[in-house]
């Protein structure tokens, strides 16, 4: 195999990542054995169990003593904290959205980005940047990267009038997300762009999608602290 300079259990994650991403594994399919991986990568056992035990934390895999593992049915558990297009939640709440788009580009996926869409590097990608307001206040700088393959049309919508996560809603119905949220403090365009301190606590979060065989999109979602907060049900 070609030399990685990603650690030995991140490329067999990757690896495994990337066929589940483009839909080559669909769910109930079985993963190749530590044994086969073992041997793919020229690791020990011990490496590629924890890249099988790290997926399975992260929900993507599931391990069955003495059946192997496989790709995970994830229609098995439902949320109830939908992925909702932000000027509806604006709109509900009875105040107007605007949006001021700051980029909506093609560009050359760098190395780490085209493996989030189980892409070559160098593949082209659409990247759009806007701001996101409430009433004219700044309330979620949104920076995507979207696959053309799963919206083609993409860079042909006007954002201030019907968002990045409508579009895609609409044209790459959503098959899987995954998603993170933490703290953090915003970049200087960040913090400059939502008209706030480079100081001031900020709620990020990473949000990848996935439409059929392919992976649609993905973003990061800046929203300041004081003037956002995230709630939702969960169950099984």
């Amino acid at each position: 195999m070609a030399k990685s300079e990603l650690p030995a259990y991140e490329q067999v994650k990757a690896f495994i990542k990337q066929r589940i991403g483009s839909g080559q594994w669909r769910p109930g399919d079985p993963v190749p054995s530590e044994a086969a991986l073992m041997q793919q990568f020229g690791i020990s056992r011990m490496t590629v169990n924890r890249a099988l035990r790290e997926l399975a934390g992260e929900g993507l895999v599931t391990r069955v003593q003495g059946s192997g593992t496989r790709v995970a049915q994830l229609h098995r558990i439902s949320s109830k904290l939908t992925i909702r297009d932000i000027h509806e939640e604006v709109a509900e709440r009875g105040h107007v959205h605007t949006a001021r788009v700051l980029l909506a580009v093609r560009e050359k996926a760098a190395a780490g980005l085209a493996d989030s869409f189980g892409l070559r590097t160098g593949a082209v990608v659409f990247h759009s940047v806007l701001i996101h307001m409430e009433n004219g206040v700044a309330i979620q700088y949104e920076d995507r990267y979207v696959n053309p393959a799963a919206a083609p049309a993409y860079l042909e919508t006007d954002f201030t009038q019907t968002s990045p996560t409508l579009h895609l809603l609409r044209h790459a119905p959503l098959t899987e997300a995954s998603y993170s949220i933490e703290a953090c403090l915003p970049t200087l365009e960040e913090a400059r762009e939502l008209g706030i301190k480079r100081g001031e606590p900020c709620l990020a979060m990473m949000r990848r999608t996935v439409s059929g065989a392919h992976v649609a999109s993905v973003a990061r979602l800046v929203y300041p602290g004081t003037r956002y907060s995230f709630a939702g049900q969960f169950q099984a």
